[in-house]
């Protein structure tokens, strides 16, 4: 073989290796099975925009992958979990996790596990399909007031979301004394389960970025600011100071 061929072959080579990884993984993430549709107490709630609104940030076969598989194994897990226990059928999500200490031992961790991820989800599907930019009014008020401000507010957001170890969440909570205040938490833990009240929140497990991403999470959580829906985190926030705040 001609010595520029051989080089050819070898450049080849090598870069299909290096992409072989990278074509693994968007494999597992294309052929993940499906569950079957959630039946029981909980439901998976729709997307309430088209799964290419968050394209911004975020891909839509993330977004299809995330939705119809990854939360609705949660809402599927969580059925299972109370099947047997008809006196929790009733409880919203968010009172169910407020009251996890007191749950029959053998679905405690079910429910921690399952019924976090599923408010954690219900709310993070409602805060985006946005066009980004910045909070105003009352909300940008009190993030002046609380936080030092949006630009050391976004900081401090993102470092927060980028330091949580491994997989989990970064919050912003509304306070028993109305003061925002930020929060991580890890794997699908949630404020919910201590009382508090969860303003928005920001999936750093790599399911929610990995095919785009990759490893670069910095890079996520900066671009997710373009598809945060801030009316939306508004009505969140009026919600909250009036006691009407569910997930």
């Amino acid at each position: 073989m001609p010595v520029s061929a051989h080089r050819r072959h070898l450049l080849l080579g090598g870069a299909a290796l290096l992409a072989a990884p990278l074509a693994a993984s968007r494999r597992v993430f294309a052929q993940a099975a499906a569950p079957a549709a959630p039946t029981g107490p909980f439901s998976l709630p729709p997307l309430p925009y088209a799964l290419e609104a968050n394209e911004a940030a975020i891909d839509a076969r993330t977004m299809q992958i995330h939705h119809d598989l990854h939360h609705a194994a949660y809402v599927n897990n969580l059925n299972a979990a109370v099947k047997d226990h008809s006196a929790l059928h009733a409880m919203p999500i968010e009172a169910l996790l407020a009251k996890l200490p007191e749950l029959p031992e053998g679905i405690r961790t079910a429910v921690r596990n399952n019924g976090g991820g599923h408010a954690n989800h219900t709310m993070f599907w409602g805060i985006m399909g946005g066009k980004g930019g910045q909070p105003t009014g009352e909300l940008l008020q009190a993030i002046t007031r609380d936080l030092g401000g949006w630009d050391a507010f976004r900081g401090a957001f993102e470092r927060a979301a980028n330091t949580q170890f491994g997989s989990g969440w970064a919050f912003v909570t509304v306070t028993r004394e109305g003061k925002l205040a930020l929060v991580q938490k890890p794997n699908q833990d949630t404020p919910l389960m201590e009382g508090g009240r969860v303003l928005l929140g920001n999936d750093v497990w790599e399911h929610a970025y990995y095919l785009r991403y990759q490893n670069r999470r910095p890079e996520y959580t900066r671009a997710w600011w373009n598809v945060v829906n801030w009316d939306a985190v508004a009505q969140r926030y009026a919600a909250a100071k009036d006691g009407t705040l569910k997930v």
